[in-house]
């Protein structure tokens, strides 16, 4: 019975055979079952944002702003937007060999948001309209360089929700891009937002490789999911494990004995000097100003030790972060360039990353750190040339009446007109205005029309993003002087209008 039916599977296979070989497509090289399979190279999207990345990708530079509009009139939706080119830098834009130049096309995101969000109604989708002509622009240069695209997980190491947590430690202590991609994988899958961001920012402020853009991008990062969504995370969160393992030279960090490294390990031991307690401490303006003279001239390990003995002596942490954004603001006064510019955003990143980190030893450690860092951008500005002798504690203002008799308005466009042909001029002429009552929002209003309209650079939007933000995180005795210090990296009404402002109005006119 059984060789019956094997004869009759063979008679039929050979029928099967006979007729198919007859077929026209006979003669078409055949497929096996491996070359069906699914080759994408690139890490792909949700299959509802996919198109809008692709349409991003794909379009070029002079056009795309014109489709973008186009998109916006029939219906887009900021968040669909805002996601799309976020994810369309982390697919495009390598985050190396330092986390920043070509890839601030993908740290931006958030700061245009930001730019966005506080801006009148009329203004709101300018920064995202630039935010996708600086995409464009970066992904022409990361096509010169490497063409980079991020490649799909290895779908066959992605850790279990029980390991993959302490797979992600182990592999960031040991600087293992591999099992840190995998892991990255594994947790955005399966852990929550808070604990994510607990676990990267521990390591986004571990080195100061990259000038501060390891906790920019970790801060950076987990705000714009906020915004687009924690279903986009994953590749966000390869990327960023990526980001923060960059290094230098041969051999892993973990076994070298490098500047970089040295604040960490030595603060990751002095968190356990603070005392219990330590956010009960009281407002002190002396110890602000003790902290930014130590910030002046002490070392790394002089500013981490003041830290630790003013909280255990009562001190609050917010005259503690007093101290430092008074010491950055006043870096920037000194040597307006990219390093001091570095000193504000980082110190916005690490705030930020305090007030939203739930852990208290690493919370412990951002200050430590913060201080940590400002003394070695400090020595980064000596490396580069002049630094001046300005003191923000001893800034003054403009000679000027009273606000109430003075156009709001005309005092504004004063101090714009005044950027950059002499801003220590309109530094003073911007305190003025702010100690007497004249309308903060007015200004940054304007400060943030310049930047959409003049704005040529990420640095703009970062800068001007973290600046405005923090004056609500500086304390009222302190607020106006970092504030008015922060107009010499503003843009002037003088300046010419940025490429974008003429794309976008010719790009209305046809539409």
């Amino acid at each position: 019975m059984k060789s019956k039916i094997a004869r009759r599977r063979f008679l039929q296979a050979t029928a099967i055979g006979s007729i198919a070989s007859s077929l026209p497509w006979a003669a078409l090289p055949r497929v096996s079952a491996q070359d069906a399979q699914s080759k994408n190279l690139s890490v792909q999207f949700a299959t509802d944002i996919e198109p809008l990345v692709r349409l991003l990708e794909s379009t070029p530079r002079e056009d795309v702003i014109g489709v973008c509009i186009k998109k916006i009139q029939a219906g887009l939706n900021y968040q669909d937007l805002l996601a799309a080119i976020q994810l369309a830098g982390i697919r495009n834009v390598q985050p190396r060999p330092s986390v920043g130049f070509k890839f601030h096309s993908v740290l931006v995101v958030n700061s245009a948001h930001l730019a966005s969000i506080a801006s009148p109604d009329e203004h709101r989708w300018l920064p995202i309209l630039w935010a996708i002509d600086n995409f464009k622009s970066s992904q022409a240069q990361d096509e010169r360089e490497n063409n980079w695209t991020m490649s799909p997980v290895d779908e066959a190491n992605v850790p279990t929700a029980a390991k993959a947590e302490s797979q992600f430690i182990a592999s960031m202590d040991n600087w293992d891009e591999a099992a840190a991609d995998t892991a990255a994988a594994g947790l955005a899958r399966t852990a929550g937002a808070t604990r994510i961001f607990d676990q990267f920012i521990r390591y986004g402020i571990r080195d100061f490789r990259s000038i501060g853009h390891k906790a920019i991008f970790v801060a950076n990062a987990w705000r714009t999911l906020q915004t687009i969504g924690w279903r986009h995370s994953e590749p966000i969160l390869r990327s960023l494990a990526y980001a923060m393992l960059n290094y230098e030279g041969s051999g892993s960090p973990a076994a070298r004995d490098e500047l970089a490294d040295r604040p960490g390990r030595e603060n990751s031991k002095r968190v356990t000097e603070i005392r219990d307690g330590w956010l009960d401490g009281k407002l002190d303006d002396s110890a602000t100003l003790e902290m930014l003279d130590a910030l002046r001239t002490g070392s790394y390990q002089d500013t981490s030790s003041l830290v630790v003995q003013q909280l255990n002596r009562g001190i609050g942490p917010q005259s503690i972060w007093d101290g430092m954004f008074a010491a950055a603001s006043e870096m920037l006064m000194q040597q307006p360039g990219i390093v001091s510019l570095h000193t504000l955003t980082t110190t916005n990143a690490m705030r930020f990353a305090f007030d939203t980190c739930g852990n208290e030893e690493t919370r412990k450690l951002i200050l430590l750190q913060n201080a940590a860092f400002l003394p070695l951008f400090r020595a980064e500005l000596t490396n580069r040339g002049k630094v001046g002798q300005q003191r923000i504690d001893q800034l003054t203002a403009a000679d000027a009446t009273s606000t109430s008799s003075v156009n709001t308005a005309d005092a504004i466009a004063a101090i714009f007109e005044s950027i950059g042909k002499d801003s220590a001029a309109a530094s003073s002429q911007t305190l003025a205005y702010l100690q007497n009552g004249g309308d903060i929002t007015s200004f940054m209003d304007a400060a943030r029309l310049l930047i959409f309209q003049k704005g040529t650079d990420s640095h703009d939007y970062k800068f001007s993003s973290a600046v405005l933000e923090d004056y609500y995180h500086v304390s009222p005795n302190w607020r106006n002087r970092c504030l008015a210090a922060s107009v010499y990296k503003l843009r002037s009404s003088r300046d010419p209008n940025n490429r974008l402002t003429q794309n976008a109005a010719q790009a209305l006119h046809r539409a």
